[in-house]
């Protein structure tokens, strides 16, 4: 720590200017100069925190306009030989029609030179006019199938433009479907804790319901046996057909009441209310 402060110490005692971090030049007076005020160590570490956060964005700034550039000069490398291979054709067929049509010319010039000594030679030169005709009529399409392919590559060469935006948006529809699967785990992972707090609560239930029937059996058995005569609820001046008295009446009632009830009559609502639960803590 101490090495650092007499490093810092060491600076020389200069003004800077913040905004472009250099020097600024003194004038120089020959009488006495006043010191200037150093700025603060914290001041200069933000400027250059700000400064290498500045570089970081300019290199990859510059990183993406390189590989822009590269994607440019490749596609306008494509498309020049594609156009240059167009035009070998286009100038290919030209010449061919060129001379296609010189060579029918001269044959035309010919004929009419022959028609003017031979008559009968009148219908075949007709002829030749019209294919003459034909193969000009076939330039103009040709010609015009031409302007028609360069539209459409003009055409294709602006759709090429649009598939930026439709990649952003693929990418957009990517990062939607990510985050549905992550829903959809999370939401089979919460089902199969449920399934298992099922389960452990039907258990849990199916023991409940053996230890009532047990106490039903148990409570049954105390019921049926038999009490000695003379007692205070047993017979009763000799009549040997009289029952228990009032006392026990009451346990018919509990029993049926008990035999009403379901075993997994609870389940319902202890489910529903943990279902609650779950979806209070989602």
């Amino acid at each position: 720590m101490s090495g650092e402060m007499s490093r810092r110490n060491r600076v020389p005692h200069q003004p800077i200017d913040h905004r472009y971090a250099y020097r600024l030049e003194q004038p120089v007076s020959r009488g006495h100069v006043a010191r200037p005020m150093r700025p603060h160590p914290a001041l200069l570490e933000e400027e250059l925190q700000i400064r290498h956060a500045e570089l970081r964005r300019l290199l990859g700034e510059n990183r993406r306009l390189v590989e822009d550039r590269i994607t440019f000069e490749r596609d306008l490398a494509a498309a020049k030989e594609e156009l240059r291979r167009m035009n070998i054709a286009i100038g290919d067929m030209r010449a061919e029609q060129e001379l296609q049509s010189r060579e029918l010319v001269e044959t035309g010039r010919k004929l009419e030179a022959d028609l003017r000594a031979t008559e009968p030679l009148k219908n075949e030169a007709t002829k030749l006019r019209t294919e003459i005709h034909r193969l000009s009529t076939m330039r103009q399409d040709l010609l015009g199938q031409f302007q028609t392919l360069s539209k459409e590559l003009a055409k294709l060469r602006s759709d090429n433009q649009q598939i930026p935006i439709l990649r952003s948006e693929i990418d957009g529809l990517h990062q939607e479907l990510l985050r549905a699967r992550s829903a959809i785990d999370y939401e089979k992972k919460a089902n199969v804790e449920l399934m298992v707090q099922r389960q452990s609560m039907e258990k849990n239930l199916v023991s409940m319901a053996r230890e009532i029937e047990k106490l039903h059996s148990e409570l049954a058995n105390s019921g049926a046996r038999p009490v000695s005569a003379g007692g205070a609820y047993g017979l009763k001046f000799s009549n040997q057909d009289a029952t228990y008295p009032g006392p026990y009446d009451g346990y018919g009632t509990h029993e049926g009441a008990l035999e009403k009830r379901s075993i997994y009559g609870s389940s319902s609502t202890s489910w529903g209310g943990h279902e609650k639960a779950q979806r209070g803590r989602r």
